[in-house]
């Protein structure tokens, strides 16, 4: 396939020529071009196998007119090199993909170039530019035929390209490698002691493995560690640094320089750190020191498309790791669509100043609007969804649809787009085998590029037709464009609907105090002096003082739009001062401003979740990565199984290994729902029972992914615990929840009441494999148990999951920490209290073995339903909330007046409506089977009022109150920070309107327990408070 010009045989045409070029396929005009070519092929010296082949294959000179229609220099190839063209025939590849060995066929070609047989170190720099070229030239030869004869797509076109640069880099680095260890010894990192080698990075579409015909290839050059050269011939070494970078300089040379021959493929190394003033080649550390605090918003944008192309890959691949959060950061990143809108101005102004509207690549509508719609959602998206960092467009296209980011039409609409954009550009580059996306000017040229598309088919091949279709792709395009970047005529201002332009001199501090203080009470600011003050005191802030000039300009942006929004809320003032904790906690990551300022509906939604709720605030101020979540507004919580499936799916992008980003990732899934659902019930789009579903259902979520996680780590490292069965490989473990989760009722700040029953057997070790450590089964589960309470209860960066609570485990604080089902039943059965079967009524299974939660659930309904004596049960429950009611009122203090305290534990509150279920649970469920099915107290009292234990009117009451009780509850946590405590005239406002309520339930409790009081305390008495 590979032709060395001093062993071909060039023979003369014999007297006997063809003498016609067959053209009835192309348009008129073009002939007298092709006749010229064809005159030209003729006159020169060619091999007599390659006339045969255009004698014997009419369809051979059909496709060869069209090649040199659509590219002069695929012409001019063939007339220069007539045996390049039959070596592509005689080895079948002219009509084919590029092999997979090419590499290994261009290292072949170059070892056989070497002066010496017995290595290929000699190879002389003239020889090996000429081999490299001439291959070049025979395989852009195929490329161009294939391409223009639409025998290849264009995405087949870029991705051979790209093949075929990383085949030259990798094999012409390894020969001048080998050259340079000769001259002058191998190079030894001075931390590792081992042999190191130079990495190339490719960037731009090298990176994306999608290169045009004709294009640059963008590459830096690294180098793992520092060191130096060691030879045996005693030279004296020479460092690393200088060693690749002379290496780095050889390989520029052998593919860029321009000889007779041409060039391989030109080489642009401007995108290294610090550019063109930097130095070509710096170890790893010097790059990822260089990204960590020098690094400028287009680099990232670059780096997504970075990928080891040759040297050292490995070594190449462990770099970009290291530097993957410089282009992708945790948080949601709309900084990254600021910086992408600055710089496509900066490419408009040179479009314009240059006159280049035509070009199809910068102009409007164009190739770079397509990567820069793709690229933003990768910026802004893909530090959270790692399904993003892709560096091909087509796969981060892919991506964005999986992930819903766009939708399928749109993405489709953009890939035909950038289809017919990137394959026009191959023609464009393919005529003349140079690197342009300008719209030729010439009338022949234009016909040509028209046949070269086939627009609309060859014979009548137009360019005006051709303009028509690239306008339709483009205007797309440019809709889209605007639709992701927001380029239109709408400033800030107008987008939020505000007027900011005196905001933005107050918040600069132009204007006097008694003029700001004017401004803002104008606003409606119903504490105009101490928001002033407010604003003054940030200003003066060291933090602020010390920010870079960037994030000033964008505080500059925000705080008027914050300003003007606020002044919409009732109370803006208020909103001001629960809004400014969470602007200091970000102001150093000013990323976060950016999202507001971008989007409208977040900034409302932020000022009013935050005006509306201290607890929000708050929550957000420590995690403000949830800003995102604002984007979208939950109006009903989402089924069980949708939870799970999300929480599945993030968790299965992260590597199996990495237990810190699994641990990161939970804790997000939580935070982020526990916004949402917060913000559904602020709007008052969300019930207290729908909230509560919601908090439960994403706590079961957490709490299956997280034993799933354990579960997998143990019997990675130890195997299969044996159950008591002697059977193995299944999980014979179930999470069993008691209070609030077990209820179904769970609260935004709700601990965790768990139980862990397993069915290990004591008598066998683990089942494991070679390089596993086997253990006790029983000791297999403890270690489960615990890695579930680590994996729930550990403080991260981003908090804890949940506070885990075992106290209600057989025997409590002093029991195992995980126990049998024989074990509980035993212990239900004979050392139980009363209050322990109480909390038994709220248990459930939430997680673990389907077998081993129905064999709970059968069991809990047999220890229910027995027959018990009810003057003895009526006692305890008695006496145990009486008991409960002083101690818990003791340890309140002053706080037993606070309504948080009171509609919980006081007369008529939560509590006593709890133990009124629970007795009628424990006293009937033997005559009254339904009270067992559920655990949560709305259906068991449903469940009571079928079997008429109590009047319908009651059980109305008690639900009603039950309901009114938990929304106050919750609307009270959300409007109260731990350390707040409300005035007494606050409390009774507070309360007031629940104590009809209250009065009922304990009417009520009056009615179900007053057989039972004579032998036995009485609990608290008096009215509500």
């Amino acid at each position: 396939m590979y032709l060395k010009r001093c062993s071909i045989n060039l023979t003369a045409w014999p007297k006997q020529r063809i003498t016609v070029l067959i053209t009835d396929h192309l348009p008129d005009a073009l002939k007298p071009v092709l006749e010229r070519y064809w005159q030209r092929f003729q006159e020169g010296k060619l091999p007599s196998a390659l006339q045969q082949r255009l004698e014997d294959q009419p369809g051979l000179l059909r496709e060869l007119a069209q090649v040199w229609a659509a590219s002069d220099y695929a012409a001019t190839v063939c007339i220069q090199h007539p045996e390049l063209l039959l070596a592509l025939l005689d080895s079948g590849t002219l009509h084919h993909p590029l092999a997979n060995d090419y590499q290994q066929q261009l290292s072949q070609l170059l070892c056989g170039a070497a002066e010496s047989s017995e290595s290929a170190t000699t190879v002389s720099m003239d020889t090996l530019k000429q081999r490299l070229r001439l291959s070049q030239q025979q395989q852009m030869l195929r490329l161009i035929w294939r391409d223009v004869t639409h025998q290849a797509s264009m995405r087949d076109t870029a991705a051979e390209v790209s093949r075929l640069a990383e085949a030259a880099l990798d094999v012409t680095l390894d020969t001048l490698y080998q050259q340079a260890v000769a001259e002058y010894g191998v190079p030894i990192g001075a931390r590792s002691g081992e042999p190191v080698r130079m990495v190339v990075i490719g960037m731009g579409k090298l990176g994306a493995g999608e290169l045009n015909l004709s294009s640059d290839i963008d590459l830096m050059f690294a180098y793992p560690e520092s060191g130096e050269t060691t030879s045996e011939n005693g030279k004296e070494p020479v460092t690393c640094q200088q060693f690749f970078l002379k290496l780095g300089q050889q390989l520029i040379d052998a593919l860029d320089a321009v000889t007779a021959d041409g060039f391989v493929f030109r080489v642009d190394m401007r995108l290294r750190p610090y550019g063109s003033e930097g130095v070509l080649v710096c170890s790893f550390d010097a790059m990822e020191n260089y990204y960590q605090s020098q690094g400028r918003d287009w680099e990232r944008y670059a780096m997504i498309k970075a990928r080891a192309v040759a040297g050292d890959i490995k070594a190449g691949q462990e770099l970009l790791q290291r530097l993957r959060p410089f282009s992708y950061r945790r948080y949601l990143d709309f900084s990254a669509i600021e910086s992408l809108r600055a710089m496509k101005l900066q490419i408009n102004k040179q479009v314009r100043k240059k006159g280049m509207d035509q070009d199809i690549k910068l102009g409007a509508g164009g190739i770079r609007e397509v990567e820069f719609i793709v690229q933003a959602l990768q910026m802004v998206h893909g530090g959270r969804d790692k399904r993003l960092q892709q560096e091909s467009l087509y796969k981060a296209m892919d991506a964005l649809v999986a992930g819903e980011y766009l939708s399928a039409e749109t993405v489709q609409s953009l890939r035909n787009a950038y289809n017919f954009l990137r394959d026009l550009e191959h023609k464009l580059q393919g005529f003349a085998n140079q690197q342009t996306q300008a719209l030729p000017s010439s009338e022949q040229e234009q016909l040509r590029v028209a046949i070269g598309m086939g627009v609309p088919d060859l014979k009548n091949a137009s360019w005006s037709t051709l303009l028509d279709v690239l306008e339709q792709h483009r205007a797309i395009v440019r809709e889209h464009y605007r639709d992701v970047i927001q380029v239109d005529d709408e400033d800030d201002a107008t987008r939020h609907d505000v007027d900011d332009a005196e905001l933005l001199a107050l918040w600069q501090q132009e204007l006097s105090d008694e003029a700001a203080v004017a401004e803002l009470q104008n606003l409606g600011f119903e504490q105009a002096e101490a928001s002033w003050q407010t604003l003054c005191e940030f200003r003066q802030d060291r933090v602020f003082r010390t920010l870079p000039a960037d994030s000033r300009q964008r505080f500059n942006r925000f705080m008027p739009l914050l300003l003007a929004t606020l002044a919409h809320e009732n109370t803006p003032s208020l909103g001001l001062e629960r809004v400014m904790k969470l602007v200091a906690a970000v102001a150093r990551r000013t990323a976060y401003l950016v999202l507001l300022s971008e989007n409208p509906s977040a900034m409302r939604q932020f000022v009013q979740l935050c005006t509306a709720s201290p607890f929000i605030a708050d929550f957000m101020s420590k995690h403000p990565v949830l800003l995102d979540e604002l984007l979208t507004v939950v109006r009903q919580p989402p089924e069980k199984s949708a939870l799970q499936e999300e929480l599945v799916q993030g968790l299965m992008r992260i590597n199996e290994e990495n237990f810190e980003e699994q641990m990161e990732f939970l804790r997000y899934f939580k935070q982020c729902h526990t916004l949402q659902v917060a913000a559904a019930q602020i709007t008052g789009s969300m019930t207290v029972m729908k909230v509560s579903d919601y908090l439960t259902f994403t706590a079961e979520a957490i709490l299956e992914q997280v034993l799933a996680l354990c579960w997998q780590h143990l019997t990675r490292k130890h195997g299969y615990p044996v159950n008591s069965h002697d059977k193995h490989g299944e999980m014979d473990f179930v999470v069993i929840a008691y209070g609030k989760l077990g209820g179904i009722e769970l609260s935004y700040l709700s601990d965790l009441d768990l139980v862990f029953v397993h069915d290990g057997t004591l008598e066998h070790d683990t089942v494991a494999a070679e390089g596993q450590k086997s253990i006790n089964s029983r000791e297999f589960y403890t270690r489960l148990a615990q890695r579930v309470i680590t994996m729930l209860g550990t403080h991260t960066m981003s908090g804890k999951l949940y506070e885990v609570d075992m106290r209600l485990r057989p025997s409590g604080e002093s029991g195992l920490l995980v126990t049998t089902l024989p074990a509980f039943e035993n212990y239900q059965r004979k050392e139980a209290w009363t209050w322990e079967h109480q909390a038994l009524v709220r248990s459930r299974a939430v997680a673990g073995s389907m077998a081993m939660a129905e064999q709970f659930e059968s069991l809990r309904a047999t220890l229910l339903s027995e027959t018990r004596d009810i003057d003895r049960l009526a006692a305890d429950v008695i006496n145990m909330r009486k008991k409960m009611s002083d101690e818990l009122t003791r340890k309140a203090g002053r706080k037993a007046n606070q309504p948080a305290f009171v509609i919980k534990q006081g007369l008529g509150g939560i509590v006593d409506i709890e133990f009124i279920v629970q007795f009628m649970v424990l006293s009937q469920s033997q005559d009254c089977a339904g009270l067992t099915r559920y655990s949560d107290n709305m259906r068991i009292l449903e469940s009571a009022e079928q079997c008429e234990l109590l009047s319908e009117q009651a059980i109305k009451n008690l639900m009603a109150a039950y309901l009114a009780l938990r929304s106050t509850l919750h609307e009270f946590a959300l409007q109260q920070t731990d350390a707040s405590e409300l005035s007494e005239e606050q409390c009774e406002a507070t309360l007031a309107p629940l104590a009809e309520s209250r009065e009922q339930v304990a009417a009520i409790w009056q009615q179900v327990f007053a057989p039972y009081m004579e032998s036995t305390e009485s609990p608290p008495t008096g009215v509500p408070q």
